[in-house]
């Protein structure tokens, strides 16, 4: 099946996600969104693999298309990020080249990560004068410690492939024309697993997750404070008017 922007793609008991928008650098759209929460819901497939045409992974959020949304509670945006942290299934992502915003904290959430030599992961929200999302602020830290969340988070510094295996953001790095089949295998052993042993483990391994919602709740309130503030109005605009912004 051919969405637009996304293509959603069904190999058996495996349903891929991929980004297809390489002339934006596959930044997500609302529509692109819908796309992956409505394909996320079906109930026929065990595993879900995220992946992307072109040599970016995302750019992150499409800057206009969210700049354009009114409620940010029932954005589609939130709805993803909801079903995400909800997924009672493994998912899987093969990432090449920059990983960015969302781009880094879906990666947080998928149990198998595997990456080319040329991936990076950032998530600069304080410099768009914004906050962490999708759990990024209590996931990150658990996972590479304060120190490195840090200068991910808050000085908004680019983690490179081979830093992301040394600290478990990882499981792998395949060379680029070999990512793709690694990842699809890997999906593919995992849906041949008993499923409902396999769908005990994972839940198992994810306790906390009343915690999770809890702060991701907290984001979504801080998140929508900071955009309607004078800080992310003017990385916006100086963004959108390809300048340095000037923040008081």
């Amino acid at each position: 099946v051919q969405a637009r922007d996304v293509q959603v793609i069904e190999h058996g008991a495996v349903l891929e996600l991929r980004l297809d928008r390489v002339d934006k650098k596959n930044a997500i759209t609302g529509a692109m969104y819908r796309t992956m929460t409505a394909a996320m819901a079906r109930p026929e497939h065990r595993v879900v693999l995220f992946s992307a045409a072109g040599d970016t992974f995302t750019a992150g959020n499409d800057i206009k298309d969210f700049l354009s949304m009114k409620d940010l509670v029932d954005a589609p945006a939130a709805q993803f990020i909801r079903a995400l942290a909800q997924s009672t299934r493994p998912m899987v992502a093969a990432v090449s080249g920059p990983a960015i915003g969302i781009g880094g904290t879906l990666l947080l959430h998928c149990d198998l990560v595997y990456a080319a030599p040329s991936a990076t992961i950032a998530m600069p929200f304080v410099d768009l004068g914004l906050v962490p999302e999708a759990g990024s602020s209590l996931l990150l830290p658990a996972r590479v410690g304060y120190a490195r969340a840090s200068a991910m988070l808050l000085l908004g510094e680019v983690m490179g492939a081979q830093d992301a295996l040394q600290c478990g953001l990882l499981n792998a790095i395949m060379p680029a024309d070999e990512l793709a089949a690694h990842a699809m295998q890997a999906a593919q052993r995992l849906a041949r697993k008993p499923r409902a042993a396999l769908m005990a483990s994972r839940a198992l391994m994810r306790q906390g997750q009343a915690a999770l919602l809890a702060q991701m709740d907290a984001e979504q309130a801080a998140f929508t404070t900071a955009l309607g503030g004078a800080e992310a109005r003017e990385a916006f605009t100086a963004f959108l008017e390809r300048r340095v912004p000037q923040f008081t």
